[in-house]
């Protein structure tokens, strides 16, 4: 496969999800600022734009608004929603010869509600539905439409990695509210669509140890960053032609396998001791993936810079 298309597979998968995910984040934020008077409506417009990688300026008036602006409405802002549609039909429109069309389709028209106006008219929390809904058809669509070779690889592989970073921020967040906030971490398993297959697997036992192992480690559940992490390694493992006999050539998947079987093996207690570090640690070694991608399959560099710095 031309690295060219190899690239835009990757970054499409990464693009959507990243879409998806800040939206479900925004979800869980701005619901919070609603319902409890108590919180800080500056404080936590800062935490969020600190743990999405946004710079901003302190003189800045913190409002609602201001957050909605920078992280869903503003194309120019490389970290919004709207970037992220833009760039993910962008990159479709260089692979354009190998995706199948109704794949081209779901992409296309989903970006075409933002140079019409559309998507500046949906307000929250329905603008976050929408959001969800479109990357619900551009994945479903993936998965029906498209054979299981590089490209598809390439797509999951983009994907998976940024569900695993995104879910570490949203982890985050819920670790930095919930001593002021008793619902944020239910409000976190409902943005990861998490929180009925939580309460069948605890028993209806809501606890915040519970949901952060949940959300960490659970091999079944699909948003889950272990699940995530394992999706990863099993596309780059269907990359290489021809497996090592031992150790790994591929340095995405050494960083990748180190950190599911560090979150793995280490007891939960420690994990969760410091989450917010556990969870820069984790975006840190994405990162890092994905240059090693970018290295190994890709002639080039077409992605957006991600801001995504340190909490």
């Amino acid at each position: 496969m031309l690295s060219r298309i190899a690239e835009s597979m990757f970054w499409i998968g990464r693009y959507v999800e990243r879409a998806e995910d800040t939206a479900r984040i925004l979800d869980v934020q701005t619901q919070l600022m609603l319902e409890d008077p108590t919180v800080d409506e500056a404080a936590t417009c800062r935490t969020l734009l600190s743990i999405m990688g946004v710079p901003y300026d302190d003189d800045t008036d913190m409002t609602r608004q201001t957050i909605l602006e920078l992280l869903a409405y503003d194309a120019n802002a490389p970290g919004s929603i709207a970037a992220a549609l833009g760039a993910a039909r962008e990159s479709a429109r260089r692979a354009r010869e190998t995706l199948s069309e109704p794949m081209w389709e779901a992409v296309n028209t989903t970006w075409r509600a933002l140079p019409s106006g559309r998507f500046r008219t949906l307000r929250p929390p329905a603008v976050f539905g929408w959001v969800r809904d479109r990357a619900a058809l551009v994945n479903g669509t993936a998965e029906a439409t498209m054979t299981r070779d590089e490209g598809y690889q390439f797509l999951v592989l983009g994907r998976s990695i940024e569900r695993a970073d995104m879910t570490a921020r949203l982890v985050a967040t819920a670790a930095l509210t919930s001593s002021s906030a008793a619902s944020a971490w239910t409000s976190t398993l409902r943005a990861c669509g998490a929180y009925e297959a939580f309460l069948r697997t605890y028993r209806g036992l809501e606890t915040d140890r519970g949901a952060a192992e949940f959300l960490l480690l659970d091999r079944l559940f699909p948003r889950s960053i272990v699940h995530s992490i394992s999706r990863a390694e099993q596309c780059l493992e269907n990359l290489e032609s021809g497996g090592a006999r031992a150790g790994f050539g591929n340095d995405a998947q050494r960083l990748l396998g180190r950190t599911r079987a560090d979150l793995e093996y280490r007891s939960l207690s420690d994990v969760v001791a410091n989450l917010p570090a556990e969870m820069e640690r984790l975006q840190y070694t994405c990162a890092a993936a994905t240059d090693a991608v970018t290295r190994r399959y890709f002639a080039g560099s077409e992605a957006t810079e991600w801001h995504g710095g340190a909490l």
